[in-house]
């Protein structure tokens, strides 16, 4: 007997569904794209039995006390960061403020995020970036926004120059974000699009824009990389290319330019004038028609915007790549995995790590609350149990899990590097779970081989050649960070929730390490240390760390591909598992390097 179930697709403030139609180029309504609430979209998907989907057994005693004073204290942090975390993301969407994006659009030019709504196909999903990068630098999104959103059926990576943040020019904060977006369209295969409106490097900062290997040079690199292994590179010239910038471009395999607002030189008409004498207008030196008609830079003019995002939509259409299976959730449900919503609410999620980062938790509960039916086949279970090992289905998807359960003990390292081993045998990719102050010290632990096991997990994380996607939900801290895939370890992507915290090691620890150094010199020159004195020389310490640790911080210098609202982390991980498990996924792919036994 058939029976329905209820699917619900979730748009949490970086991950939204587009509902309203394309904007019109006169009106410039920045349509529902910007809104940070939340939205659902439903449809009915019908199925013979659970077993269809996922025979994996179900979670049990996952129930949360939703009365208890640790609960209701972890919901109302949460609620409280949640909120403040949708009142940034509206801060940086409007861009470099009123007047500039009032200058933009009064030259007939579309704001970033609208260029890309023009594009992506009608009603399927938009995964936007780092939305939060250089936000303590006060440049919103970093000047740039990159997302991934679906065009003509196909994924691909937006790349976007924000002309209201400083006319478009390149920040260090903009080159990184950059770099990495591009890191992500090579690693999971992904086309790119870039927005093309910028001014080049921003020269107060030349020094840290322009010399080192990951500077700016390096975003023409990836794009040759990129193209050399058939990944396609297209650009849509909206404003200027400017010196440098001229180059992406140049450098794409196929670029459209929009006429009376696209330009294209290496020296613009200041510098062609200062050094040659020549007096000629930025049309004239290197303007749609110009380039189209005479230099042969770019492919195709377009009349407007919107005749540009349409071509760009025609060169992905004509690209001969295979449909992604991603497409309108409204009219193609047959081609998404089938898929049970877990049996625990994932809107409990916020309410699961404790206020007080000594209390344990048991990271079951989140697996309960974002795995397909709460159903987890749990691998060595009673064995190095600070490590939670085992496989699921994440929106009909397998994912083998390595989630933290407290602190890295030797038979905890040594299970994760085994459980690492039988998902690159099986090419099925991991999803790690931070929450972790690190491994385990001491004699006795030193003795039993601590560092030569950590380093068996940090080896079989480093190598596993299968895809590997890291949420941080409590602490990551020190080498536990390593062994449970942080950014040096290239997840292909990496999220955080707005109470999650990073650094070498709590600022707690390493008030007290610093201080019990201060104080044993004091000691050995004879002199004495008061309690008052301690902790004056303590706070200073903790401020730092406190700060420096934060999700916020973390995100502003881009440790993170983004902050994520705990309620959307199924979603958001879907998602990305979706976009990640396209490339990587051949069963025994892996060379590991040498294990210390």
């Amino acid at each position: 007997m058939q029976r329905s179930m209820l699917y619900r697709t979730f748009v949490p403030p970086v991950f939204r569904q587009r509902t309203s139609p394309t904007p019109a180029c006169a009106s410039f309504r920045r349509p529902g794209f910007f809104s940070t609430a939340t939205g659902f979209l439903e449809r009915n998907i019908t199925y013979d039995s659970p077993k269809t989907f996922n025979i994996l057994p179900v979670l049990k005693g996952c129930d949360l006390d939703t009365r208890s004073d640790v609960v209701r204290c972890a919901l109302s942090r949460t609620q409280h960061d949640v909120e403040l975390l949708n009142e940034r993301l509206a801060h940086v969407r409007l861009g470099g403020g009123p007047q500039a994006v009032q200058r933009h659009v009064s030259r007939q030019k579309l704001l970033p995020r609208d260029r890309i709504e023009c594009i992506i196909d009608p009603g399927t999903p938009l995964l936007e970036l780092s939305a939060l990068a250089g936000f303590q630098d006060d440049i919103p999104s970093g000047g740039i926004v990159t997302a991934i959103g679906i065009v003509a059926s196909q994924p691909v990576m937006f790349i976007a120059n924000d002309a209201t943040v400083k006319g478009g020019t390149y920040f260090p904060i903009t080159v990184k974000k950059h770099l990495r977006a591009q890191e992500i369209a090579l690693q999971n295969d992904l086309p790119c699009i870039y927005l093309v409106d910028s001014g080049g490097a921003y020269l107060p900062q030349q020094d840290q824009v322009f010399p080192d290997r990951d500077h700016f040079g390096r975003i023409f690199y990836h794009q040759a990389t990129l193209s050399s292994r058939n990944i396609p590179q297209i650009a849509v010239v909206c404003g200027s290319c400017t010196a440098g910038g001229a180059y992406v471009p140049s450098m794409s395999d196929e670029t459209i330019i929009v006429q009376g607002n696209g330009t294209i030189f290496l020296g613009g008409p200041p510098l062609v004038q200062a050094a040659t004498g020549e007096v000629v207008s930025a049309e004239e030196l290197g303007g749609a028609r110009v380039h189209t008609t005479v230099s042969g830079v770019a492919d195709h003019l377009a009349v407007n915007e919107l005749d540009a995002m349409r071509l760009a939509r025609d060169v992905v259409a004509s690209l001969g790549r295979a449909p992604s299976g991603i497409t309108s959730t409204k009219t193609t449900s047959e081609h998404l995995p089938q898929h049970e919503e877990p049996l625990y609410d994932p809107k409990e999620l916020g309410g699961i790590v404790p206020v007080d980062s000594k209390q344990p938790m048991d990271v079951r509960l989140i697996l309960a609350r974002i795995l397909d039916g709460s159903r987890f086949h749990e691998f060595k279970k009673n064995y190095g149990t600070t490590l939670v090992t085992g496989f699921g289905k994440l929106m009909g998807q397998d994912v083998g899990v390595i989630a933290n359960n407290g602190i890295l003990f030797p038979e905890s390292a040594m299970k994760g590097a085994h459980f690492v081993e039988l998902c690159c045998q099986r090419g099925i990719p991991i999803l790690f779970i931070q929450n972790i102050t690190g491994f385990m010290i001491g004699q006795k632990y030193e003795h039993e081989g601590i560092a030569k096991h950590g380093a068996k997990l940090v080896t079989a994380v480093a190598t596993a050649a299968v895809p590997k996607i890291t949420l941080v939900v409590g602490g990551s801290y020190g080498a536990g960070n390593y062994g449970m895939c942080g950014r040096a370890f290239s997840p292909r992507f990496l999220y955080m929730w707005p109470n999650a915290k990073i650094g070498v090691m709590g600022g707690e620890q390493a008030a007290n390490v610093l201080a019990t150094i201060q104080r044993n010199n004091i000691h050995a020159r004879g002199d004495q240390w008061n309690a008052e004195e301690e902790a004056s020389f303590k706070q200073p310490i903790l401020d730092k760390f406190e700060k420096e640790s934060s999700a916020y911080y973390s995100t502003s210098h881009l440790w993170d591909d983004g902050i994520i609202d705990p309620a959307d982390t199924r979603m958001v991980l879907g998602s990305s598992l979706a976009i990640a498990r396209r490339v990587g996924c051949n069963p025994n792919a892996t060379k590991f390097g040498v294990f210390r036994m």
